[in-house]
């Protein structure tokens, strides 16, 4: 039995190898590296557009936690009423159609108000009187949306201090 010539055999690995690659422009940088891109420089700063203080202050609390922060930021804060659940969000290639539509699916009430001088949705779940949501068109890009949720029994209307909160992070833009 013959064996194929070394030279032949690394021809023939060399000519596979080049057919499976390809070639990507730049300059490796390390995880974590700080590369002047000031792009994402700003990551996660949605969740900061409203106070800690302001947003305890609209839902009547006296202590706030910051529970997460993403596309969707978390606070629990607390008060003389009780506990209270507060998210923000901001979807940057969502829209307010997208946001009706996917509330309406849920059966959840959802009412055309203004907000700010801008058209908004107003989310009401039908067997949870005590949360509420409103979403508004991003002045960036997208959209973005504030729900509050008491615990049953609060007093408080949670549409107005999801409007609140709307408000407040829209007059940022103005």
């Amino acid at each position: 039995m013959r064996r194929p010539a070394p030279l032949a055999a690394l021809a023939a690995a060399a000519l596979l190898l080049a057919g499976c690659s390809s070639t990507i422009e730049g300059r490796p940088v390390p995880v974590g590296a700080n590369t002047g891109d000031q792009e994402f420089q700003s990551l996660l700063e949605e969740c900061n557009t409203v106070t800690p203080e302001q947003i305890a202050d609209v839902v009547g609390g006296t202590a706030i936690d910051q529970g997460f922060l993403g596309a969707i930021c978390r606070w629990d804060v607390t008060g003389p009423a009780g506990a209270v659940k507060v998210t923000f969000d901001w979807f940057e290639s969502g829209s307010l159609a997208a946001e009706r539509e996917a509330n309406e699916r849920m059966g959840w009430t959802v009412t055309d108000v203004t907000v700010s001088s801008r058209g908004a949705i107003e989310i009401r779940q039908p067997d949870d009187p005590a949360s509420c949501g409103v979403s508004a068109p991003s002045p960036v890009s997208g959209v973005i949306g504030w729900w509050v949720q008491f615990r049953p029994g609060n007093p408080a209307d949670p549409c107005e201090a999801a409007t609140r909160l709307m408000q407040l992070s829209l007059n940022l833009s103005a």
